[in-house]
């Protein structure tokens, strides 16, 4: 029995601890998930490193809690490292939906943690669960991958080597294309053009269809600089060549560094339990990284140079889209000059766009095209959802066509994957 696309059925199960056994319903279209996760093990930077740089990362022991190193400083960005004991996924669902009116606190918000089950860490009990989940395909993004290329801005040379020993790691546990279900993401570091160059090709030679670019400033041996500018441009005809789909997934863009400053605080360090002022509230939802990340890759001509690169920024929301649009608009209309082409067409053009559960889908799909709209639960995450495919409920507007398209047509076209057929 199918379930028309705004039905909210009882969900089968009322703590988000446990696990499902059933989908929470039945949809008549291939589901293809942008924005699932894998959680790492211990030893998925340091396995395969090039032994030169041997303990650039670790692990010690702080009050008998385990804390991840990165060349001898105390990371606490992600407070676990090492995933045993994970947030339940979708425990932050009702907040981002509805806010805070009780004024809890971010721990009471986030519940009681759960023991990571083998499905957050292997292939093969995950397709399980994405048949219970009623997840066809999906994207699968790294968890701890994402602190590195911050920590290690000032060591380009070091980035390489632990961006590699993660991609091997993910190769021999993931693979690159598992079943053709399961897509993980290998993360391209662009510090040394050459470099990031024959990584592309190690990772495209094992089956690869999306890698991960941080949505931030390349570290250099000179400073940092946009991954936009002529420099890096060897490396995205590579890419544009060989047709894959970039991943631009939330990260630690550095922009913490300048919102301390702001706080008076001189460390750099997120820290996500730490107390939160009414400034860093109101800054950390306007999207910022990733509006300067795609500013810059149409305002310096990397998407004109190369139109056929399909950039896809997960996890970032879409709140920050009609701010972009309209500052390309006053852009070119005031120095038209400074374009080779309506930049505000180039973003319809090269941009897809993951808005969250709890943003406005339909006004995203007026603005860029329902065709640049992407399906992202981000499970298991305590900031998505639960029941990925309750996101349906977000498209009520759409005509079914339009929903199928959001829900996991859009993905499978850009990641040039058949979905005609349904496999759950």
């Amino acid at each position: 029995m199918s379930i028309t696309v705004g039905d909210k059925p009882p969900r089968p199960w009322t703590d988000p601890t446990e696990v499902m056994t059933v989908p929470s319903r039945e949809l008549d279209f291939p589901v293809f998930d942008v924005d699932n996760h894998f959680y790492e093990t211990a030893d998925s930077l340091t396995k395969h490193i090039d032994p030169a740089y041997a303990g650039v990362i670790d692990y010690v022991e702080v009050k008998g809690r385990t804390k991840i190193t990165v060349k001898g400083q105390i990371s606490d960005y992600i407070p676990n490292p090492t995933f045993t004991k994970v947030a339940a996924p979708g425990a932050q669902e009702e907040y981002f939906r509805i806010g805070n009116p009780d004024g809890k606190s971010r721990r009471e918000i986030m519940g009681k943690a759960i023991v990571a089950p083998p499905a957050y860490r292997e292939p093969e009990p995950r397709i399980e669960l994405m048949d219970e989940l009623g997840i066809d395909r999906s994207l699968m993004w790294p968890t701890l991958a994402s602190l590195v290329e911050e920590r290690l801005r000032d060591d380009p040379l070091a980035i390489h080597a632990v961006i590699e020993a993660l991609n091997r790691w993910m190769y021999e546990t993931w693979t690159f294309n598992f079943e053709d279900r399961i897509f993980p993401t290998p993360v391209i570091t662009l510090p040394i053009v050459d470099r990031a160059i024959a990584e592309l090709e190690w990772v495209l030679e094992r089956g690869a269809r999306v890698i991960l670019v941080r949505p931030a400033p390349v570290p250099g041996f000179q400073g940092p600089r946009s991954f936009a500018l002529p420099e890096f441009d060897p490396f995205w005809e590579r890419v544009q060549e060989a047709d894959i789909l970039v991943g631009m997934h939330a990260s630690d863009s550095g922009y913490q560094r300048y919102v301390n400053e702001w706080e008076g605080r001189g460390d750099g360090e997120f820290l996500p339990f730490a107390g939160r002022s009414g400034f860093l509230t109101i800054v950390g939802h306007t999207g910022r990284p990733v509006f300067d990340t795609i500013a810059s890759a149409i305002g310096h001509g990397m998407l004109t140079r190369f139109p056929g690169l399909r950039l896809a920024p997960v996890e970032n929301g879409s709140n920050w889209v009609r701010p972009l649009l309209g500052a390309l608009e006053d852009a070119h209309k005031f120095d038209p000059g400074a374009f080779d082409e309506d930049p505000v067409e180039v973003f319809k053009r090269n941009i897809y766009v993951h808005p969250f559960h709890e943003e406005d889908p339909k006004g995203l799909a007026d603005l860029i095209g329902v065709d640049h709209v992407l399906f992202g639960s981000d499970y298991p995450h305590p900031e998505g959802l639960a029941d990925p495919i309750s996101y349906v409920d977000e498209l009520t507007e759409f005509d079914t066509d339009d929903v199928a398209r959001i829900m996991g047509g859009n993905l499978a076209s850009i990641m040039r994957v058949d979905d005609s057929v349904k496999l759950v």
